[in-house]
């Protein structure tokens, strides 16, 4: 009989709802949502998941012996919370950035190995299906040898740093967006043998960060990860260069997009998160005979559920981690390096 992991959540906004639980629940040979707690109940304003227990008393959810994983999903107090399930025994998968500083990461994994107990950050953008048709394509070897990749994640909020008066180097551009592409990045390239940041504040000093631009330089590929809130129109999520060609991913992922007009990932909705044929991206390159050639690539299918196969594989059947604990490190390490460029 297969082991069924029960889950507690630290939580009950969009994060649980939007973008962990739905894919949890995808997952019933393998995870039972138990518990989810939040501060003030009455101040749920999403749609209570059937057979789930919501409670205010965080202290009866650590204890209750029947969880053995919890997920942090709030958007402040990953450290103090990811401490406190730790303390209590249970094993932890933490939002994005995962914690403040590099110190507090440092200790949570400490913690966590005196105590013989599981913790990773939740990077479940591995999983978005831009990054997967890339990686694809790359791996097939049209483009030739590769020479450098771009990556950005625009929006055009300009209303969200005009609303912002002052500076709280955790809660930027940087800290809340720049955690998804650096991981990106490093999950398929590797670490970088060097890398420069450029870290600014458009509207100027004791302003929120509202953009940045990272470069990592490895042997032969320069990876490029540019991301600003004042884009009208936003880049193309990936952009490829080889010596025989090139592609472009215009569009991202589909499954936030899903996800935001709550059209969920159920069996009711089997093109959850699929690409249309007017989103795939496209390849232009010379092949082997000097011969060029323009294609639409369909779109491998990105699925954020995956992310909870893994957590499931290292729980129960002890596999190294997805995302390893030297990523992350090396994540916080970059955050709170660039994040000192502002003032």
């Amino acid at each position: 009989m297969q082991t069924i992991i029960n889950v507690g959540f630290i939580g009950a906004g969009k994060s649980t709802h939007r973008y962990q639980a739905p894919f949890i629940l995808r997952r019933k040979d393998k995870f039972k949502i138990k518990t989810i707690w939040a501060r003030n109940l009455d101040h749920i304003s999403w749609e209570r998941i059937p057979q789930v227990t919501y409670t205010d008393c965080l202290e009866d959810m650590l204890n209750d012996q029947d969880i053995s994983l919890v997920v942090i999903s709030t958007p402040v107090m990953h450290y103090e919370y990811a401490k406190m399930a730790l303390e209590h025994g249970k094993n932890v998968v933490c939002e994005k950035p995962f914690t403040d500083t590099y110190e507090q990461a440092v200790e949570l994994f400490n913690l966590a190995e005196e105590k013989n107990l599981k913790i990773m950050c939740i990077q479940n953008r591995r999983f978005d299906s831009d990054f997967l048709t890339t990686q694809k394509v790359i791996e097939s070897g049209i483009l030739g040898d590769l020479l450098e990749v771009e990556m950005h994640y625009d929006y055009y909020r300009p209303y969200v740093s005009e609303n912002t008066d002052h500076f709280n180097p955790y809660q930027g551009y940087l800290y809340g967006h720049a955690c998804h592409t650096i991981d990106q990045a490093i999950s398929y390239f590797g670490f970088p043998d060097d890398y420069h940041l450029e870290v600014r504040q458009l509207l100027g000093e004791g302003r929120m960060n509202d953009y940045f631009d990272i470069d990592f330089f490895y042997k032969q590929t320069k990876v490029s990860i540019k991301s600003s809130y004042f884009r009208v129109k936003s880049r193309p999520r990936f952009v490829a260069y080889g010596k025989k060609g090139m592609f472009t991913k215009e569009t991202e992922d589909r499954q936030e997009y899903d996800l935001k007009r709550f059209y969920m990932p159920t069996s009711d909705h089997p093109d959850f998160g699929m690409d249309r044929e007017e989103h795939y991206g496209e390849a232009i390159f010379y092949d082997e005979h000097g011969e060029y050639h323009q294609e639409k690539i369909p779109t491998v299918n990105g699925d954020y559920a995956r992310y909870y196969d893994e957590v499931y594989e290292m729980l129960v059947n002890n596999k190294e981690p997805l995302v390893k604990k030297e990523q992350t490190l090396f994540v916080m390490k970059l955050l709170e390096e660039g994040i000192k460029q502002c003032k």
